[in-house]
C-alpha cells in the first residue's frame, strides 16, 4: 500500500474537514450553526458544501422554521465511510 493511499481529495480542504468532522459527531447541523462554529463567511461554507453534496457525503434537507427558510445538513453512510478512511489513511501517514 502507497504512503498515500486513502487520502480522499474530497476532504482536502479545512473546511470540508471541518464540516465532516461536525457532521460525524453531530446527527445534523445547520448551515447558521456550520458557519458560526467554523468561522467562515456563508459564500465560502456554501461552496464547500456543494463539493461534499456533489459526492454524495452529505445530505441537504431544506425546510421552514416559524416561517424561516433552515437548510440542516447530514453525514451520509457513504459520507461517513469515506471520512473515516480519509482519517485512517491520515493516522497511518502520520504513523510511518
Amino acid at each position: 500500500m502507497g504512503l498515500i493511499d486513502g487520502i480522499n481529495k474530497s476532504f482536502d480542504h479545512r473546511i470540508r474537514l471541518g464540516i465532516m468532522s461536525v457532521l460525524m459527531v453531530n446527527d445534523h447541523m445547520d448551515f447558521t450553526g456550520l458557519r458560526d462554529l467554523l468561522e467562515v463567511t456563508d459564500g465560502n461554507l456554501a461552496s464547500h458544501l456543494k463539493a461534499l453534496e456533489k459526492e454524495a457525503y452529505i445530505a441537504v434537507e431544506k425546510r421552514f422554521l416559524n416561517r424561516k427558510p433552515n437548510t440542516r445538513y447530514t453525514a451520509t453512510e457513504s459520507g461517513k465511510k469515506a471520512f473515516k478512511n480519509h482519517i485512517n489513511a491520515l493516522e497511518r501517514l502520520l504513523g510511518d
